[in-house]
């Protein structure tokens, strides 16, 4: 199974545009700092990963500001069909205390 919660901040965000077939697309940079714990040692985390957003989400995704908190759900892939290069696939989000960006 690949599903991914996620919670970062937008550190930037391309203008919304359109594939060759029409469909929304909105790249986007995240930040995301926590600590986890792994092997009874708490290890803090701090990085930042490329997302994507297609369809109806992305034309939400294009509307949020810099800085925005979001909490993600969606899953990774390659870049590109031959790519060892992972991004973000986000299939819906919300920003926290606001109304979820579900999408079906």
């Amino acid at each position: 199974m690949n599903y991914l919660r996620f919670q970062g901040w937008v550190v930037s965000i391309s203008p919304l545009r359109y594939s060759p077939a029409g469909v929304a697309v909105c790249e986007l940079v995240l930040q995301h700092d926590s600590t986890v714990e792994q092997a009874s040692v708490p290890r803090q985390l701090s990085f930042e990963t490329d997302a994507i957003a297609m369809g109806d989400t992305a034309v939400l995704v294009s509307s949020l500001e810099i800085g925005q908190l979001l909490e993600i759900q969606g899953f990774i892939a390659p870049l590109r069909k031959s790519s060892s290069r992972l991004i973000l696939h986000i299939q819906s989000f919300q920003t926290p205390n606001a109304t979820p960006n579900v999408l079906v």
